[in-house]
């Protein structure tokens, strides 16, 4: 064929039938070979951070380094997000081009229809743009990631997927709730980092508070060593004190600083092993009752219990009086008054006032 007859055959209804489907090919190509990309980048991170910490599958990583196990739920988050961002790139690009394609002449009246409609859509569509820019701000800033435990507002619960506009989440009854990005206003990650189990025991009155807080650390302390338990505790568990005193009990208050994905195990190994050390001791308990801090008090209960360190204030040394130039040095002792004087003289039988003896407060009575 010549190249008159090959032009001829692209600009017609064949030809372009088989650019029409070369592009949607190309596109769907295209997509298949960046999600491929996205997947392999994912998966050789993933793995990396496994080998590294020694361990075979995602359970087994939950007790490796939060930072570990942080790594691997931000990079599938990601993951999701540049999938989804490719898809809808490519869809964009696809349409434009069959449309270019189709209706070579419309160019210029879709620019202007694209102008008219742009403010148009600016009210009606800005609830999408604000729904999938929230989206990538909460992603690259890593407030949230799939598989945490989240608190959205309007959902609680695990975070299953991370789109461009819609959050999903799973609450602790099994409903998926399909979150908007733009409506959430706050993100409460109970993930990231670590968690604090806070129990408040309540002991009778009449209880030796002091043996009962000596074997309250001794019961958490045991749970610490334990190598069930160990990889799950963070820090020595610490008794922050009496938190309430009534005419019924004595609220003493026990936190122990967990992960985050093992604080609820923790909590209900710890409140069994105290209601039967407490058995053993012959303590009968009220109530055992695990505490979430909140406003004020949770605010200033982050760090624990950090009693201030104070120095004593420096006091200027008492001044003193000697007795003679032999005698023992005696307290400095205030002469009396002058009333003082006056009324001892004018007692029978006293001719000199009493000696100087410490003066002592006066008080005034006001009659009635």
């Amino acid at each position: 064929m010549t190249a008159k007859e090959w032009t001829a055959f692209w600009e017609g209804p064949l030809g372009t039938l088989v650019t029409v489907l070369a592009i949607i090919v190309g596109a769907i190509v295209l997509r298949l070979i960046l999600q491929f990309v996205i997947a392999r980048t994912v998966d050789r991170i993933v793995h990396g951070v496994k080998k590294k910490q020694g361990v075979t599958d995602t359970v087994a990583l939950q007790s490796s380094p939060l930072a570990a196990v942080r790594v691997v739920q931000r990079t599938r988050t990601l993951g999701n997000v540049m999938s989804n961002i490719v898809t809808a790139s490519i869809v964009i690009i696809t349409v434009l081009s069959l449309f270019n394609l189709l209706v070579p002449n419309a160019i210029g009246a879709f620019a202007l229809i694209t102008a008219a409609l742009g403010a148009g859509l600016g009210f009606g569509a800005q609830n999408l743009v604000k729904d999938i820019l929230n989206g990538l701000f909460m992603v690259a800033e890593d407030q949230l990631g799939v598989g945490d435990v989240v608190d959205l507002g309007p959902a609680t619960g695990v975070v299953e997927a991370v789109n461009i506009r819609v959050t999903q989440v799973r609450d602790v009854n099994g409903t998926l709730w399909h979150v908007r990005n733009g409506e959430i206003l706050r993100v409460g990650n109970m993930s990231q980092g670590w968690s604090r189990v806070i129990i408040d025991l309540a002991v009778p009155y009449d209880a030796d508070v002091v043996a009962v807080q000596a074997k309250m650390q001794d019961t958490a302390e045991e749970l610490a060593l334990d190598p069930k338990w160990r990889s799950r505790i963070l820090e020595k568990p610490e008794i922050w004190g009496i938190e309430s005193i009534s005419a019924e009990a004595i609220v003493v208050r026990l936190v122990v600083k967990t992960r985050s994905n093992a604080k609820d195990d923790v909590a209900r190994e710890l409140r069994s092993r105290l209601k039967h050390a407490l058995d053993d001791m012959g303590v009968r308990l009220p109530a055992l009752n695990s505490i979430v801090l909140s406003g004020y008090e949770g605010a200033a209960s982050v760090k624990g219990a950090r009693p201030p360190k104070t120095k004593p204030i420096p006091t200027a040394a008492v001044p003193t009086v000697s007795q003679g130039k032999s005698g023992p040095a005696a307290p400095y002792a205030p002469s009396v008054t002058a009333a003082q004087r006056k009324a001892a003289a004018a007692r029978p039988g006293r001719a000199k006032a009493a000696p100087a003896t410490p003066e002592t407060p006066e008080t005034e009575t006001t009659g009635k």
